[in-house]
């Protein structure tokens, strides 16, 4: 059985009261997939596949756009504070499952990125969100990057079980606008 992936989920930015409960803002379109993990790890943002492995005591709602989590372990305020900053990562094992047709963005991150006609375009370095539609920050082989949005009419294809991303290659996206 593969070991499960390792998933940013929020980033540490406060303490709450006087138990060590630790403001957690997190990432993506709502808290329930760190509200889920029975553990997590809070690592360097350089350094997210490292970091220490805390049980999650409990997870409650707090401002809007943060959990409060309360780590076995961190019981101060003082202990939450040197936590904050850090990411807190999770288990890919934990992740809601989701639609056909939607994906976690850390399947697309290493995924190559080609056109209908089997043009390489490069590799997803990672992803962006804008507010409207996400984009695929897109490392060329021959250096540099292209930024490719999400939206269905140009990502016509996601096969992350075949590390695949296909665009419509439509007219000014992949030329280079000083040619």
């Amino acid at each position: 059985m593969a070991q499960a992936e390792r998933v940013v989920l929020g980033r540490a930015v406060g303490v709450h009261g006087l138990r060590g409960e630790l403001r957690v803002h997190y990432f993506g379109d709502g808290p329930d997939n760190l509200a889920r993990q029975p553990g997590v790890w809070m690592a360097e943002p350089s350094h997210e596949n490292a970091g220490r492995r805390f049980t999650v005591v409990a997870a409650r709602s707090g401002r809007p756009g943060e959990l409060r989590l309360a780590l076995a372990g961190i019981e101060t305020p003082e202990a939450a504070r040197e936590l904050k900053g850090l990411l807190v990562v999770g288990s890919s094992d934990e992740l809601l499952p989701l639609d056909a047709d939607e994906f976690y963005w850390h399947e697309l991150i290493g995924c190559r990125v080609e056109t209908q006609e089997g043009r390489e375009v490069g590799v997803v370095r990672e992803i962006w969100a804008t507010g409207a539609h996400d984009v695929l920050v897109v490392e060329q082989g021959g250096g540099g990057d292209v930024l490719i949005s999400t939206a269905r009419e140009i990502v016509t294809r996601i096969d992350p079980a075949a590390g695949l991303v296909v665009v419509d290659a439509l007219p000014g996206l992949l030329e280079d606008p000083a040619s």
